[in-house]
Order: C-alpha cells, then sequence, then structure tokens
C-alpha cells in the first residue's frame, strides 16, 4: 500500500476526551491508519494542560504507541456533548458514587474529564475559535488532503482547504436531523451544510446516513461515499477483567447518552412491560445526557426504580465489564447513523436487538431487529432471548463470528481509496 499521502485530521473528541461514538471512531479509525502506514496530523480541541506521552507529540493511548500519527492541541474548549445535564454538572458529588455501585466499582459513575471544561461559554464561538487556531497551525503543516469529522471542524476544513488549496473530505458520523429530529437548529444545519458542498469529497458511515444527506441537505449523489466503521478486537473473551460481581438477576443493557437521539424513553417503557412478565430482570442504563433527570423520573412514575440501575458515564474498562456481565444488549435508538456500540456488545459475546433506524442494521444477519417506537414487539423480543438459551446461546455464538467481519484497517483502507481519487480529482 502505497502511503504517501499526508492527512490534516480535524477532530473533537478522542482519547482522553471521549464520552460518545465519534471519539471511539476517531480513535479505532486513526489506530488503523497509523498501522497502515498512513501519515496523519490530527488536531484536538482541549482546555487546560494534557499530555501525551511518546514520540514528539505523539501519543500513547491505551497502551498503544503511534508512530505515523502526530496530535497537535489547540487551546479550545470545543466539546461536542456535555456528559452530564446542565443541572447534574452543578449538582455533581463525588460521595454519590456509592449510589450506583452494583455489587462492586463496576457500575461507578466515572471520573469526570479533568483538564477538560464541559463546555464553552458558547459553543458557535468555540467552534469559530477552533477554526482560527487551526488555521495557524496549517500555515505551518504540509500535507494533502484535508480530513474534519461531524459539523464542528467544517469551518476550520474550509478555512483551512482555502489557505492551503488542498481538497478537503467531510465525513459525517451524525447529523443534525440524528441528534434533533424535526427540531434542528437552524445554525448546525447551515454549517452541516455548507461543509458538505464545500467539501470535495463527503463520507457517509452508512446508507441511511447517506440517504439523509442526499434528502435533507441536497449534497450531490456522486459526492457522497459510505464507509463504514468498525470494531476493536482483542481476541480475549477470556481475559482477565478482575472479579465481576455475582449477579442474581438478568442484565439488560443500555448503553449511550441518555437523549433524544438514543431513545431512553422506549428502553423504558419496554422495561415496564418486561418486567409485567419477568420479575428476575434488572435494567441497567449506562450514560448521562439531557434526558438523564426526566428518564429517571420516568422511572420512578411508572414504580419500577427498584429495577432499573443508572450508572452515569462509565470508563471504558467498566464498559467491557458492564458488556461481559450484560444478557441482553439493547440499542433502541430513533435515529443512529452507524452504532458501534452493538459490534462492541457482539464482540464481547453479548446478544443484541437494535433499532431498525439505525446504519448498523443494514449489514448486521445475527442480531435482532425493531422498529424503535414499537414498545410491544422490542419488549416481547427481549422476554424471548432471556428465556430461551438456546436462541441466546446462537445470537451469541453467530454475533461474536460476525462483528469480525468489521475491521478499522478495512474501513482506513477504503478512505486512503477515496483520498487518492479526490487528489487526483482536485489536481486535474
Amino acid at each position: 500500500m502505497n502511503t504517501s499521502i499526508k492527512t490534516f485530521m480535524l477532530g473533537w473528541e478522542f482519547p482522553p476526551l471521549i464520552n460518545g461514538g465519534l471519539g471511539t471512531a476517531c480513535y479505532g479509525l486513526t489506530k488503523a491508519m497509523d498501522r497502515l502506514g498512513m501519515n496523519v496530523i490530527f488536531l484536538l480541541p482541549g482546555s487546560g494542560p494534557i499530555s501525551f506521552p511518546g514520540k514528539g507529540e505523539g501519543a500513547d493511548f491505551s497502551g498503544y504507541q503511534f508512530k505515523n500519527v502526530t496530535f497537535r492541541v489547540i487551546d479550545s474548549p470545543l466539546r461536542g456533548y456535555s456528559s452530564l445535564a446542565p443541572e447534574e454538572a452543578e449538582q455533581l458529588n463525588p460521595e454519590d458514587a456509592g449510589l450506583f455501585d452494583y455489587g462492586s466499582e463496576l457500575f461507578a459513575p466515572a471520573e469526570e474529564q479533568k483538564g477538560f471544561k464541559i463546555y464553552g461559554p458558547d459553543l458557535f464561538w468555540s467552534v469559530e475559535k477552533y477554526a482560527n487556531k487551526a488555521v495557524k497551525i496549517a500555515k505551518k503543516e504540509n500535507f494533502d488532503i484535508i480530513h474534519a469529522h461531524d459539523w464542528m471542524t467544517y469551518p476550520a476544513a474550509m478555512a483551512v482547504s482555502k489557505l492551503k488549496r488542498r481538497p478537503f473530505v467531510a465525513q459525517v458520523h451524525s447529523t443534525e436531523f440524528d441528534r434533533s429530529g424535526e427540531n434542528v437548529n437552524q445554525r448546525v444545519y447551515d454549517i452541516e451544510r455548507a461543509g458538505m458542498y464545500a467539501a470535495d469529497k463527503v463520507i457517509a458511515v452508512s446508507n441511511y446516513t447517506r440517504n439523509i444527506i442526499l434528502r435533507r441537505y441536497s449534497v450531490p449523489a456522486s459526492k457522497v461515499e459510505v464507509v463504514y466503521n468498525g470494531v476493536e478486537h482483542d481476541n480475549s473473551r477470556d481475559c482477565d477483567l478482575g472479579r465481576l460481581p455475582v449477579k442474581h438477576e438478568k442484565i439488560v443493557l443500555f448503553l449511550g447518552r441518555i437523549t433524544m437521539q438514543k431513545g431512553p424513553d422506549y428502553f423504558v417503557a419496554a422495561a415496564k412491560k418486561v418486567l409485567e412478565k419477568m420479575d428476575d430482570v434488572k435494567f441497567v442504563m449506562a450514560g448521562s445526557g439531557d434526558m438523564m433527570n426526566r428518564t429517571i423520573e420516568l422511572v420512578a412514575r411508572m414504580g419500577i426504580g427498584h429495577k432499573v440501575l443508572f450508572t452515569r458515564f462509565l470508563q471504558a474498562s467498566n464498559v467491557r465489564k458492564a458488556f461481559r456481565m450484560a444478557d441482553l444488549y439493547v440499542m433502541p435508538s430513533v435515529s443512529e447513523p452507524f452504532g458501534i456500540t452493538p459490534l462492541e456488545a457482539m464482540s464481547n459475546n453479548v446478544p443484541v436487538l437494535i433499532s431498525k433506524q439505525s446504519g448498523v442494521s443494514e449489514v448486521l444477519k445475527n442480531a435482532l431487529k425493531v422498529d424503535f417506537w414499537d414498545t410491544n414487539l422490542m419488549p416481547d423480543r427481549i422476554i424471548a432471548v432471556l428465556k430461551h438459551a438456546p436462541l441466546r446461546k446462537t445470537l451469541c455464538e453467530e454475533g461474536y463470528k460476525e462483528s469480525y467481519k468489521f475491521r478499522w484497517e478495512d474501513s482506513a483502507a477504503r478512505i486512503y481509496e477515496i483520498y487518492g481519487r479526490t487528489i487526483k480529482r482536485a489536481a486535474s
């Protein structure tokens, strides 16, 4: 593989600053690019001191040492999603951790991201500041193409592209219609649309997302290509994660931001109906978001508070433990561009139930699928998995094997091929 192309990559979420799927995707993709020998300069926003040990300004994350990726951290409070609802951020008390325990430290909330502020005083101001800093860095760097992740980095990509006269690729991990439904923020939509139109190529993470881009943003079909996400495989189903808590009930897991897009209210509605027929089940909701308090109140009104456990945001090691304890993972997303967590669950030998309104549903064969709004069929599917061992066993075994079809190296190689065509077309 000829890896002479050098990429100027713009992101806003990456370990240790991570609380959503984009951070996971950027980490997996960038690691794969590095392993394939692709040269990348990766710009990240930060607020406060950040240390990336390693070669020059490279980084060592989770035991992985980057060799071909250089990280530049720029002073900006840009943050895509708050890991806490605004009122939670004010009320969070470290002593509250005990309220969320389940047998051990497993479901204790993660330590909030040290060195980073939840948000700047104004998101759009943060986007502009990030763009200005990116331009200053770009002036001193040599590269062949710009790769921008989601709308908050598009203004930076457009400015750098104009300055350096280099083509730029806009990767769409989520659209404003995914995040907000029909109640879109017009300013965000305008930035998204401007970025997609300015880009030489748009990469969607699924055909589901590509269709939204074509229909809602009127981007020419010839400009938009699909590159599916991958999943990290550690080949360690039997690895030592420490002693897991003893379970006395089956566990159904929801893992993601507790916000409208992820469908937490549909998960709770399904939980209520399952508990009317089964008593030995506990529903775990791992994550935080703007619907956190509202969802807790909904659970209380339904009278199932003793059966639904809220953990808040989990650190990566505890996410793996949560998967290993789960009897079923449910992703009831209202609109999910792709959905890496089902692949993570399958790679941890956990059966999955996903909404049909997700990109990953178009490629997975060994997953149960329902419409997010069908709170009659969803509980039936949950009960079927929990009660019927042969079904659960088949989903676990076949799902585990299927998860190995999704490799970040394949995604990276596909993107590199797109880079080559885009650069060639821009030069002609």
